[in-house]
């Protein structure tokens, strides 16, 4: 003999089956909403050296592999089979702002800069424009007061002298020796 409720709870659980099975097709949709309004944070990845158009500007053959260590930094590589190449590579990957990546080759003769090649760098000034895409461009204040702005605030930040109150006496404070005597 079967128990009454057994036919109500296989008809339940088919509900919860069939409307949990309806509720896939919008998950899609739903589920794009909520990942439109919560971004995972994403780790900031920087790798190399940022070399600016003014830095390749500076690049003349015949330069010692020192001065040009000084100029660009040390090389992201430098491979042990190709002693004379120097290879400069450098991206970035932040959330919010496009992957950059770069990339400059110097060849050397008889320890000296022979040539390079490579992208076409960014100033310092547009390199750090990509860099902060959030930030709106506001106007900065000035830093500079004028002698009337000086006077002016001095004017509307006037307090009364304070009283002048004598300095309490030092108390004459008397410890016990460390050691007995």
């Amino acid at each position: 003999m079967r128990h009454p409720a057994f036919p109500a709870a296989r008809s339940a659980l088919a509900a919860c089956v069939l409307a949990a099975l309806a509720g896939c097709g919008t998950f899609d949709r739903t589920s794009e909403r909520i990942a439109g309004a919560i971004t995972p944070y994403k780790i900031e990845v920087v790798q190399g050296n940022f070399v600016s158009k003014e830095q390749v500007a500076a690049l003349r053959p015949g330069m010692s592999r020192t001065q040009v260590r000084d100029l660009l930094g040390t090389p992201l590589l430098a491979d042990a089979f190709h002693k004379d190449r120097w290879d400069y590579v450098f991206t970035i990957k932040r959330q919010g702002v496009e992957p950059q990546q770069r990339r400059l080759a110097l060849f050397f003769k008889d320890d000296a800069l022979d040539r390079f090649d490579g992208d076409e760098m960014p100033t310092e000034a547009e390199f750090v424009a990509t860099l902060d895409s959030k930030r709106k461009s506001a106007s900065v204040p000035p830093l500079e007061a004028s002698e009337d702005k000086l006077r002016q605030f001095a004017a509307e930040n006037k307090q009364p002298a304070a009283p002048a109150v004598p300095p309490a006496p030092a108390a004459a404070t008397a410890y016990p020796p460390l050691e007995p005597r």
